[in-house]
């Protein structure tokens, strides 16, 4: 059936009506044209090709013959619905990142080495600022206060015991000064770098020297390396491998009983300008997890003997596998009353190992301690060729207590 046009002709122009017709809205009436329908049927007439455009529908806007309940609501983007998922995961990373840094100044703060593998991360407390301040960066990203809030408060508590410990040089005994004493410490790495600590101890003339890792072919090459008129007293323990250790001195040396242990540590009494001297060199195991309790034990050996000779000066110099943040190397500080020789430099944080690594990265294991006889006048760490650990040359004084 042929379409009916109705028009109204109003100010210039047509006004459409209602389109009504068979199969649109059911009302049996065609679709009212609009003026470029008119146009575009003239044109049909007369063979021309019909204009170009949508055919607009029912006083809708849309194209005639849909519907506009049936047009497609767009969906969610992919950016957005991947937005939740990139959300949770940086509030993850976040949340790992802050566990070990979180459990390593717990212990810390409570004065407790703690477990594996917090025991081996307390060795690099200060560099645990690294992970807290990325997650502290994913909190602030990821707009989350409580993650926030828990990433400064661990950067705040880290940044604390990451500060250099150092009481200064003005801690001085009384007492005048007796003697002035050197003390190197060096572990050569299974002997081999003796050749460099031969060098150096050339070049460095210290009083007393303290190696660790010293087998048989380290003590008879020392013996050849460094002439016996400038040490002649030298004692030499344990057996080969990492288990040998020696002492040199420029003073006259009487064997003690040293510290009983995997690595020997051996013990001696040096007479320093008319004075004793005890000394204790140290070298407990390091605290692999298998070997964690040993590491205890041998530590806390060392503080008993700190304890038996707190009246009388003292040094206990070596690798101690420990830093200051290890509460079992902190207690050997308090019950023998002793200080730091590196500490009271002003070199707390100068790592000793692992020397492949450029500083300031690594961890202070190597120290030189000191009873309240002695004030220090330097300290200086010394790079040896052939050994994953830097030597430790500390400048003493030793006062005569009033």
């Amino acid at each position: 059936m042929r379409a009916r046009v109705a028009g109204i002709r109003s100010r210039g122009g047509y006004r459409r009506n209602d389109l009504v017709g068979p199969g649109v809205l059911g009302t049996g009436t065609a679709p009212t044209r609009s003026g470029p329908q008119r146009r575009g049927r003239r044109d049909a007439e007369r063979g021309d090709e019909p204009a170009p455009g949508p055919v607009p529908g029912p006083d809708t806007g849309v194209e005639s013959g849909v519907h506009p309940a049936s047009s497609p609501v767009p969906g969610p983007t992919a950016a957005a619905a991947s937005r939740p998922a990139r959300g949770r995961a940086v509030v993850w990373a976040a949340g790992l990142l802050l566990v070990p840094p979180t459990a390593v100044v717990a212990c810390r703060a409570a004065d407790r080495d703690g477990i594996t593998p917090v025991i081996q991360l307390l060795a690099f407390l200060p560099w645990l600022l690294v992970p807290a301040g990325l997650a502290l960066l994913l909190a602030l990203l990821g707009r989350r206060p409580l993650l926030v809030a828990w990433a400064v408060a661990v950067l705040a508590v880290t940044g604390w015991y990451a500060r250099p410990y150092d009481t200064g040089l003005a801690d001085r005994p009384p007492g005048p000064v007796v003697a002035r004493v050197d003390v190197l410490t060096a572990n050569v790495q299974y002997g081999w770098a003796t050749e460099a600590l031969i060098e150096a101890v050339r070049r460095e003339r210290p009083g007393i020297v303290f190696v660790q890792e010293c087998p048989r072919s380290c003590v008879l090459a020392l013996a050849r390396g460094v002439p016996r008129a400038d040490y002649p007293h030298r004692l030499a323990a344990g057996g080969e491998g990492a288990a040998g250790s020696a002492l040199l001195s420029r003073y006259p040396l009487e064997p003690a009983d040293g510290v009983s242990s995997a690595l020997a540590m051996p013990g001696a009494t040096a007479d320093v300008e008319g004075r004793p001297v005890d000394l204790q060199l140290a070298h407990p195991l390091p605290p692999v997890p298998s070997a964690v309790g040993d590491w205890r034990r041998e530590l806390g050996r060392l503080g008993t003997w700190a304890a038996s000779h707190r009246d009388r000066p003292a040094l206990i110099a070596g690798d101690f596998n420990a830093t200051g943040d290890h509460a079992a190397f902190r207690r050997i500080l308090d019950r023998g009353g002793l200080r730091d020789g590196a500490a009271l430099a002003g070199a707390a944080r100068t790592p000793s190992w692992p020397a492949r690594l450029p500083r300031p990265l690594g961890a202070q294991i190597d120290h030189v301690l000191v009873g309240d006889a002695f004030s220090v006048r330097s300290a200086r760490f010394l790079d040896l060729s052939g050994t994953d650990h830097r030597a430790l040359l500390v400048s003493l004084e030793l006062h005569g207590m009033r």
